[in-house]
């Protein structure tokens, strides 16, 4: 069961437990307290991204703590209070010091590893890029040099891509991906 880090209840502190019940149609399998009936949900949690364009060419960036070369599009969690054209400009600015002059939607898809829905932006972008420390390096690539692989950003990117008229190239990704593959 995804979210079963989600351990005692935040009410009374009791032990969670995993209790299968009839609800909404169907056998739904949740954690709950047995002291108070808390019940975590375990939501999906909504993640922004951005395929950010400068000048024709794609910014994707390595994350610091990845071990291998890697590279994606900017990411980050919405905050409270905030849209998600609010939130993705935030974070492409805070990521890259870039600011987003345009922002279109390109589509939202499940990421159901990290049971996340990500919500994502195309960004026109201009300025001079001066990564925060949760970026490592980055990279500009031509649209039609870019590897998609098959599930989250990748099939968003892949949607953008479709709709600049180039068909995508899908990637598996290994152990060490190649440093044009976006998550």
């Amino acid at each position: 069961m995804s979210g079963a880090h989600f351990r005692y209840c935040p009410q009374c502190a009791t032990a969670l437990a995993e209790r299968v019940e009839h609800e909404d149609g169907g056998l739904k399998s949740r954690l709950r307290c047995p002291a108070c009936n808390w019940t975590h949900w375990n939501n999906p949690t909504p993640v922004l991204a951005a395929i950010v364009e400068v000048d024709g060419k794609v910014l994707l960036a390595r994350n610091a703590a990845w071990t291998h070369r890697m590279f994606a599009l900017i990411t980050g969690f919405m905050e409270a209070g905030e849209s998600p054209e609010e939130g993705i400009a935030r974070e492409i600015a805070e990521e890259t010091n870039l600011v987003a002059d345009e922002l279109s939607l390109v589509g939202v898809h499940e990421f159901l590893r990290m049971n996340q829905v990500i919500i994502t932006y195309h960004a026109r972008c201009h300025g001079e890029v001066k990564l925060s420390p949760e970026l490592a390096e980055y990279k500009l690539f031509a649209p039609e040099d870019i590897k998609c692989w098959r599930a989250g950003t990748g099939l968003a990117l892949a949607d953008w891509l479709r709709g600049r008229g180039i068909e995508p190239e899908f990637v598996d990704i290994p152990r060490q991906p190649p440093a044009n593959t976006a998550t």
